[in-house]
């Protein structure tokens, strides 16, 4: 039975401290949708994507009033379009096409993004496959609300690291095509290592076609929550920490597993998971690295910081899965840095740096993520960037991504502005010494010993 304190408790994480569902995603199937005729490709997709999400939105926000639990984004993922064009598809301009579809669907339904403008290519490429690829940058230059995704490598397959050094011209030729707009495509666009098939926060979702054909997921978020328990548990050692973070995350993901199982029902679309990661916003007490600094490091990249944010994913992790069956997507903590006040205060103060953002993505949900970088970076060494945070998801099993922006015409020290929930970033220095005979070798890394399970 939930009783009356407990209801204001819940009201007081959401008035209070910043506590939201971040996001309903749609996950919808595009399989019955392909066609060797583009034409009627695009209409299938138009046709599938705004019957099965007519109500998504409509759905969310009357869950939202009725609750009165914010529901912050209403979003749609779809099979990665690699597979779904291939058929009609001969050239980018093609799948640029599709990607214009996708805008138009998402714009008609009224969803903010549309993930799965995708393609996986952990062990190899298909003539599709790189067509996408190389698509991509006009595809976001073109377009609002499509975002894109490629796994380049996981656990069981190593690297690609020929799809590694092409992501690498695909990530700078968006920043160019894009730079009127503060290179901002980048943005819309991730790198990644062992990606989930259920993840609903953007850039990177998509929908896994191993997923029925229409799903729910819901990412629910609430940093402000976990620093104001954590502010009771100041001084106390580290296992009156640990539950503190526990019994938080618990109540955080019951309030997503209520959204999912209504939304479910309502839309009578089957609920798939609860996303339990910590997903900051620059609003003021809604960051993550206010959590670890609670924790007690004087700016997150202290020494320390690794300890600290290993500590907090793992118990995000405890708490959330008792309080769901269904926990999946990334599930854990994020660290963008243009999303996160505290992360760019560490920037600012010189506390923080891109090596040390590397070594906390060993142990952090994600990765190098929303991370501004000067735009005359060469493709190479972004190529490098992406290539050592692959191999930190391909030998600790875990997933990591890549979502750098080298805008165009700044340089370090300077202050980019994203607007909205991307916030802004100080553009970080990278290591100008350069790898490029490494990323063009070509080929594979092979999948690391304990991949072999079978």
């Amino acid at each position: 039975m939930i009783n009356f304190s407990e209801v204001m408790e819940t009201n007081a994480m959401i008035e209070k401290e910043n506590l939201d569902v971040r996001t309903i995603t749609m996950g919808i199937s595009l399989l019955d949708c392909i066609d060797s005729d583009l034409n009627r490709l695009k209409e299938k997709i138009y046709e599938k994507i705004t019957r099965t999400a007519e109500n998504l939105v409509s759905t969310g926000m009357e869950i939202e009033k009725e609750f009165g639990i914010p529901v912050v984004n209403k979003r749609i993922s779809v099979t990665p379009i690699a597979l779904i064009g291939g058929a009609a598809c001969k050239t980018k301009e093609d799948f640029v096409e599709i990607a214009k579809t996708l805008d138009r669907a998402a714009k008609t339904v009224g969803v903010n993004f549309i993930g799965g403008y995708s393609a996986l290519v952990c062990k190899g490429m298909t003539a599709a496959d790189r067509l996408l690829m190389e698509s991509i940058p006009q595809a976001l230059a073109v377009t609002e609300r499509v975002c894109s995704s490629i796994n380049v490598g996981s656990t069981k397959t190593g690297i690609n690291m020929d799809a590694v050094r092409l992501m690498g011209d695909v990530v700078k030729a968006t920043a160019e095509y894009t730079k009127e707009n503060d290179s901002l495509g980048c943005a819309k666009l991730v790198i990644f290592c062992n990606a989930p098939d259920d993840n609903p926060f953007m850039a990177g979702a998509f929908h896994g076609v191993t997923e029925a054909d229409a799903i729910i997921n819901v990412g629910v978020s609430g940093p402000g929550v976990v620093k104001k328990a954590l502010e009771e548990a100041r001084g106390k050692d580290f296992e009156t920490l640990c539950e503190t973070i526990k019994k938080t995350a618990f109540k955080i993901t019951r309030v997503g597993q209520l959204v999912a199982k209504e939304a479910s029902k309502r839309l009578g679309i089957p609920f798939g998971i609860v996303d339990l990661s910590l997903a900051p916003t620059p609003a003021v007490g809604d960051s993550v690295a206010e959590i670890l600094q609670e924790i007690g490091l004087e700016y997150p990249g202290a020494p320390g910081t690794t300890a600290a944010l290993a500590l907090l994913n793992d118990q995000v992790k405890k708490g959330g899965v008792m309080a769901s069956s269904y926990v999946g997507g990334l599930s854990g903590a994020f660290i963008p840095v243009s999303e996160d006040q505290g992360m760019i205060d560490a920037v600012q103060a010189g506390c923080l740096t891109l090596e040390k953002l590397e070594a906390m993505t060993c142990v952090c949900s994600v990765g190098l993520d929303m991370i501004a970088i000067p735009g005359d970076v060469s493709p190479a060494t972004i190529s490098g960037i992406i290539a050592d945070e692959m191999a930190i998801g391909m030998i600790n099993q875990k997933t990591t991504a890549v979502r750098v922006i080298p805008v165009i015409g700044k340089s370090v020290g300077e202050i980019v502005e994203f607007g909205g929930l991307l916030g802004y970033a100080p553009i970080m220095p990278v290591n100008s010494f350069s790898c490029e005979a490494f990323v063009n070798r070509g080929g594979r890394i092979p999948a690391p010993i304990h991949s072999f399970k079978n």
